[in-house]
């Protein structure tokens, strides 16, 4: 059995909650909130007995094994490490943190204190991602990639009204690319790897002073291009498409996986290669950290230490020709 505690008491918090209801080996007995009325709501809806309104007597406890940390982004490197530090297992909501000096520090704190870290990012854990690796040889020689994620945020319409939510507010290291633009990116990246050339194009909101609401990045491979499309001002209904010289592979709503298809060269006809999963997709990743814990694992084999690394960097590149800065980059 391994005991959880949770950092965010929202609704990414429940889909994980709900999705740790469906193991035999999860418990929650912890839930830390900055205002104890709010930790006492939120463990009364999962008839948890244990609250916390500091961070540190929480990592030094002996109620909890783990934690799954779901705070803004700008808080998971002081966060991570605290927990770590305290020999306490690290499920941290993406993006890991910041940027890659952050992540290079969390890492880094992981070996030295022997004590699991994962960045909760689930596509690669998604049954129909395995299928997808698996006939990537179908298409031939891959020219290009498409990959999308665009979805408008319901904050966004207060955002435009002047009540601007945390999921808009720079200083939480919040943003289109570190919000919704790293799920498409994780999602290449784990596939093909590191590029040789990456450019990129964003529009950064209140006339260059605020969040980035949406962008475009084009990467260059050797003999092959991807471009990544992502936003969260507007929604989109294209799907990812990978394209080879004999055939594409399509896949519906990328951080899902919800379709998978394959279309021969010359044919307009689509083969179904989805398979069944759990409603809540987030069951998978969170089962593998459970097992990678009571196996006495420190490292997913699956969301290594340099994948996570190789995509911040890369998302550091792309904020920096977007122009993308946050208060964290200060603090290097």
């Amino acid at each position: 059995m391994m005991r959880f505690g949770i950092i965010g008491t929202n609704w990414i918090t429940d889909k994980l909650l709900d999705a740790g209801s469906q193991l035999e080996n999860f418990e929650l007995t912890a839930v830390y909130s900055r205002t104890e009325e709010k930790a006492r709501e939120f463990a009364a809806k999962y008839n948890v007995k244990n609250i916390f309104t500091d961070l540190k007597e929480m990592a030094e406890s002996d109620l909890i094994d783990g934690v799954y940390i779901a705070s803004p982004n700008s808080f998971h490197c002081e966060q991570s490490v605290l927990f770590l530090k305290n020999g306490k297992a690290v499920l941290c909501e993406k993006p890991s943190v910041s940027n890659s000096y952050e992540l290079e520090k969390v890492i880094n704190t992981a070996r030295e204190n022997n004590t699991l870290y994962m960045e909760a990012l689930k596509i690669p854990f998604i049954p129909t991602y395995n299928v997808l690796k698996e006939n990537l040889h179908k298409v031939g020689k891959i020219r290009k990639v498409v990959a999308n994620y665009c979805q408008h945020s319901s904050r966004y319409e207060d955002y435009k009204k002047g009540d601007v939510r945390n999921a808009f507010k720079k200083e939480f290291s919040n943003g289109a690319l570190m919000d919704i633009g790293v799920y498409p990116l994780f999602f290449v990246i784990s596939l093909f790897g590191i590029p040789e050339k990456i450019t990129a194009e964003g529009l950064i909101l209140e006339d260059g002073k605020g969040i980035d609401g949406q962008g475009t990045v084009n990467m260059v491979y050797n003999e092959m291009d991807i471009t990544v499309l992502f936003s969260k001002i507007t929604n989109s209904y294209l799907p990812t498409e990978i394209m080879g010289e004999e055939g594409s592979l399509l896949i519906e709503h990328v951080s899902e996986m919800d379709k998978l298809y394959f279309i021969k060269r010359g044919s307009n006809e689509k083969t179904d290669l989805t398979l069944p999963r759990k409603e809540n997709s987030m069951y998978y990743e969170l089962k593998h950290f459970v097992d990678l814990y009571n196996e006495n694992k420190k490292e997913s084999p699956v969301n290594t230490f340099s994948l996570s690394l190789e995509v911040m960097k890369i998302l550091d590149t792309i904020r920096g020709k977007i122009g993308i800065i946050f208060p964290a980059d200060n603090k290097k």
